[in-house]
């Protein structure tokens, strides 16, 4: 049994050595698999790490990012340093497999930021350091995984000019909390209401003018030495928990400048009630649908906060036709009946709040009244909107109508009025229109030659109050002026907005589609037909005249090359009668041609496998060969 033992133990040695990366230590003596890797000038993470480690080190070297695949399966790693590496690249889920990991050192590296997938996977992590750093945003899911776990979050001698305080006010389990050297200006009130177990908060060399109140007592240790704080009655809490080593200081009032917080009395860290400098409304009276600024100053110490309240008396929030600016306006984009009231501009802070209301005055649209309404009346006040009272354009006889609805379709409607020649200084035409189930208008401004308007995309049988105005200058430097030309009633018409007749736009563009398509078949169909041409083309057998048999004596012979020409006989000698073979002697032409019957030339051209008829006596008559393309039998009998 010892025998077997001695050499397993060796073999698990040997793998063990074999899984250690070079230039790295791995004690044997240690109680789990630790790495160390510290100052080996390594350029990157080693692919051949234990992935049953505990603990690895690979601090002080050059790694410049992390992969993926660096810390793969590496489910068992409790502790993990990277410090002062130059790290400058972190990739989505490099750590996702370590889910054991509770300590992650990231110190002294060159993070520009941090996303919510570069920590994934960190579930069970304590302690994160990410000190000396480049950070200059922290996305808020970035400590997701580890909200409810993590115990120390050391971000200083950072770029950090805020923080996701939302995130960081969910760390039930958070105890120390260090944020010096950075940039932050403000730390929202309750945001560190919610860390029961915070024992220290360091604050350090940032930018805070004031602080609110830590959870307490006997709260954390706080450090907020180097901020310009402004000392006021905003900071008695941390007044009353300085001691006599505290560096916090104060940068403002000027009386209170320089001096150490724990120095200055009580009675002195005094607030100044708000006061309201101004409060107006620009301008003071707006036509329904023109926009309307509302300001409002204010001045304390600290200072205050602005906000308005309605003439219904709720407070005014951002929507669609209101939006509250950074400096405490308020913008009215389109005025409507129910802004006619007064405003109050609210201004408060830790001594007390101050208030002022602004008169509004939105004033309806001018309409022509029915015959006999209202004569001798005057009514104060804001009147119904002139789209309640549209149809009073209907009670005008025929001929003095100002506003016509013609054309009337179930999608469109055209507008038409009554040249305003006699209105001096005319700027434009405004329109002003909404449908019986809409309470939101639609305004159209038009130029001053317009004398009509085609009205689109309306809905189907649905009834349209609408009005027409013209702006006009009284004056070079007065503002524009209003005057209402009528108001009409009409209704489109109830079909489906489907089964009106196509636009002449949309009839272009179906021609060409068609024409396109036209050319596309022919030329599709001209193409079919040549390749159908071509390929009965190669259907049809070809010729093989190159094996074609002599019918004489059934063998087949290659053309015989062509004798060269006889010499010329002297030019005074008459040319000999060529001597023909009789017909019964051998090679003559009775012979190859027992039919009587001689072959046709398909060609005009001599050919050379045939004897020369002019040939000299002397010469041997040559037997004619049929083996050549440049003959053909018609016919033989």
């Amino acid at each position: 049994m010892a025998k077997l033992l001695v050499p397993l133990v060796v073999l698990g040695a040997v793998a063990g050595a074999q899984r250690c990366p070079p230039r790295c230590l791995c004690p044997a003596a240690a109680p789990s698999p630790t790495l160390l890797c510290a100052r080996t000038g390594l350029l990157a993470v080693p692919p051949s790490l234990d992935r049953g480690a505990v603990e690895l080190r690979l601090a002080d070297n050059f790694i410049g990012a992390v992969g993926r695949a660096d810390f793969a399966n590496m489910s068992s790693l409790v502790h993990l340093t990277l410090s002062r590496n130059g790290l400058r690249r972190l990739a989505p889920g490099a750590f996702a497999d370590l889910r054991a990991l509770r300590a992650l050192h990231l110190d002294g590296n060159r993070l520009p930021a941090l996303s919510g997938a570069q920590l994934r996977g960190l579930a069970s992590l304590r302690h994160l350091i990410l000190a000396n750093n480049q950070l200059a945003a922290i996305e808020p899911a970035a400590f997701a995984a580890f909200a409810a776990t993590v115990e120390d979050l050391d971000l200083s001698h950072n770029n950090l000019p805020a923080l996701p305080w939302e995130a960081v006010a969910g760390m039930a389990s958070l105890a120390t909390l260090t944020l010096d050297h950075n940039l932050l200006e403000r730390v929202p009130a309750g945001a560190l209401a919610g860390l029961p177990r915070l024992a220290r908060l360091d604050l350090t060399a940032n930018r805070l003018r004031a602080l609110p109140p830590v959870p307490g007592p006997p709260g954390p240790s706080l450090a907020a030495g180097g901020n310009p704080l402004h000392c006021n009655c905003e900071l008695l809490w941390l007044r009353r928990l300085a001691r006599p080593d505290g560096l916090e200081s104060c940068a403002s009032p000027p009386p209170l400048a320089g001096r150490l917080l724990w120095a200055v009395p009580e009675e002195e860290l005094a607030c100044r009630a708000p006061a309201i400098a101004g409060a107006a409304a620009s301008p003071a009276a707006v036509l329904e649908g023109q926009p309307l600024r509302l300001g409002c100053a204010a001045a304390g110490d600290p200072p205050p906060a602005l906000h308005w309240l309605g003439p219904d008396g709720r407070l005014v929030q951002n929507g669609s036709r209101r939006a509250l600016g950074a400096d405490g306006s308020l913008q009215l984009r389109v005025a409507t009946l129910r802004d006619h009231g007064a405003f109050t501009c609210v201004a408060s802070n830790a001594a007390g709040e101050a208030a002022a209301r602004v008169q509004v005055a939105v004033l309806p649209l001018p309409v022509p009244r029915r015959d006999g309404e209202g004569e001798g009346e005057a009514q104060p006040g804001p009147e119904p909107s002139d789209m309640a009272r549209a149809g009073g354009n209907e009670s005008r006889p025929a001929g003095e109508r100002r506003i016509v609805a013609a054309e009337l379709t179930a999608s469109s409607a055209r507008i038409r009025w009554l040249p305003q020649r006699h209105v001096p200084g005319l700027r434009m035409f405004q329109i002003q229109y909404n449908s019986s189930l809409d309470d939101s208008f639609v305004y159209r401004l038009l130029p001053p030659s317009s004398r009509s308007f085609v009205l689109r995309d309306l809905a189907a049988g649905r009834e349209y109050d609408l009005c027409v105005s013209a702006l006009y200058a009284e004056g070079s430097a007065a503002p524009p002026a209003t005057r209402a030309l009528g108001c009409v009633r009409f209704a489109t018409a109830g079909g489906s907005p489907g089964c009106a007749a196509p636009r002449p736009h949309f009839l272009g563009g179906t021609v060409i589609i068609v024409i396109g398509a036209a050319i596309a078949a022919s030329v599709l169909v001209f193409i079919l037909i040549l390749t159908a041409r071509y390929k009965a083309a190669r259907r049809l057998p070809a010729a093989n005249v190159a094996s074609v048999c002599s019918q004489t004596n059934g063998t087949h012979r290659a053309p015989e090359p062509e004798p060269p020409p006889p010499p010329l006989p002297p030019p005074s000698a008459p040319p000999a009668p060529p001597v023909l073979a009789p017909l019964g002697a051998p090679g003559g032409a009775r012979g190859l041609f027992p039919s009587h019957s001689y072959p046709r030339r398909a060609r005009t051209r001599r050919h050379g496998s045939l004897p020369r008829l002019d040939a000299p006596d002397a010469l041997p008559t040559l037997r004619p060969s049929f083996g050549s393309t440049h003959w053909m039998l018609e016919s033989t009998v």
